[in-house]
């Protein structure tokens, strides 16, 4: 469970997955918790931008299915705004955690949402964030399916706005803080002075806000969860864009890169399982 590995209060590494085959792909080769990540699915499902598109049933399906997936693996999925009100919400919670999801992420923006790490984004007041936090956490029927409040006001007001909110996130129930790009290290450590005992999390988003640092410096700095949203879906979808473009050009696959056999795939995907 999420909830134990935190209890170890060792900094967890968490990638973002998008479907069901990438995260497979990551319980294979040894993480043991993954973050379905809104602007992966937004990618892979819809081929549009993280600007509020995909619905709260579309993220409802594909929770599922990578649950499905990597068994009880922990997963922590992407609830975005909560896509609605505060019973939207609560829908949004009972079907995540009846598919297996260990934990929610639910953010203060408004509707439509955009990726945390664009520009003109725009919160909606404290009251309306804290009354969805609430609900979510009235709403579940364990305390095992954990609760994670993030604020993008850091943005759009300033990081004293972003603390005052994240104090009011915890005070209604949240289990774990995530405040979205903060713009330093200084901002980081103000953070984590402001929130010792809190689980707290680090986004790191390539060509993002937040300085891009390591485990190890994030552990010292204090985040027990770093976050890695969309490193695998840019790697992908750069594979994608040679692998096709050879195809195109010359009718045969890249040399550059090396391709998993046929065979190798098929024992991936568990092939003997069914045959």
């Amino acid at each position: 469970m999420l909830k134990d590995l935190l209890k170890t209060k060792e900094t967890i590494l968490i990638p973002g997955v998008y479907d069901a085959l990438s995260a497979l792909i990551a319980k294979q080769v040894g993480f043991n918790a993954l973050y379905m990540s809104g602007f992966g699915v937004a990618g892979s499902l819809l081929a549009k931008p993280d600007i509020g598109l995909v619905t709260a049933s579309e993220m409802i399906e594909r929770a599922g299915q990578i649950v499905s997936s990597v068994g009880d693996t922990a997963v922590i999925a992407d609830g975005d705004n909560g896509y609605g009100g505060e019973h939207n919400v609560a829908r949004l919670v009972s079907a995540y955690e009846q598919a297996g999801v260990q934990a929610i992420q639910l953010e203060d923006q408004v509707s439509p949402k955009r990726c945390g790490h664009m520009e003109n984004k725009q919160v909606v007041e404290l009251g309306e964030a804290v009354a969805k936090i609430s609900m979510a956490i009235k709403t579940r029927t364990s305390d095992q399916f954990l609760v994670v409040a993030r604020t993008d006001s850091r943005a759009t007001h300033d990081l004293k706005e972003a603390l005052r909110r994240g104090e009011a996130f915890l005070t209604a129930g949240a289990d774990i803080l995530f405040i979205e790009a903060p713009q330093s290290i200084e901002e980081m450590t103000i953070i984590k002075n402001e929130f010792p005992d809190v689980v707290l999390v680090a986004n790191m988003v390539e060509g993002g806000k937040t300085p891009m640092l390591g485990v190890n410096d994030l552990a010292d700095l204090g985040f027990q969860i770093v976050l890695r949203p969309v490193t695998a879906l840019l790697s992908v979808s750069r594979a994608l864009q040679q692998c096709y473009s050879a195809l195109a050009g010359t009718g045969k696959a890249q040399q550059t890169s090396e391709l998993l056999t046929f065979d190798e795939y098929n024992d991936l995907i568990g092939l003997s399982d069914y045959t």
